[in-house]
């Protein structure tokens, strides 16, 4: 795994400053509202899925720490183009990164999402770097 920090930190500045996904859609089929009471993190994801099962749009709202906000704009990247199936296994494989026990390929699959890789060793940051890929599997099921 590469253990370039300052390459880390910058691409959950840019997601945090600049999240390409915040907004809001103007049809979704689903809105859920994810909470993390213990940090204040507050998420409200919306998408849409077409008549495939392939996520064509998804957008989130809300507020929280830079962790949660920058993992939930990363999420809906790779997320968006994916079949329903396809977000819930990259869901695992996010969650079994927090808990370091992910292959080199699985690593490649989650793309800019490496970068929460560190908050294994951050418990108490764990809940907001998995909230948005939490909401979005109560979504789908």
């Amino acid at each position: 795994m590469m253990d370039n920090k300052s390459f880390y930190n910058r691409i959950l500045t840019e997601h945090n400053v600049s999240p390409f996904n915040k907004g809001k859609l103007t049809n979704p089929m689903m809105v859920k509202r994810g909470v993390n009471p213990s940090c204040g993190d507050d998420l409200t994801i919306e998408l849409s899925i077409d008549d495939g099962g392939i996520i064509k749009e998804c957008a989130y709202t809300g507020d929280g720490c830079a962790i949660s906000q920058a993992s939930c704009d990363i999420m809906i990247d790779l997320v968006v183009g994916k079949s329903v199936d396809e977000a819930l296994r990259l869901k695992e494989i996010f969650l079994r990164m927090i808990k370091e026990e992910i292959n080199e390929e699985e690593e490649d699959e989650l793309g800019e999402a490496i970068a929460f890789a560190d908050v294994a060793h951050m418990p108490a940051r764990v809940k907001c770097a998995v909230l948005g890929w939490r909401t979005l599997e109560e979504m789908l099921k």
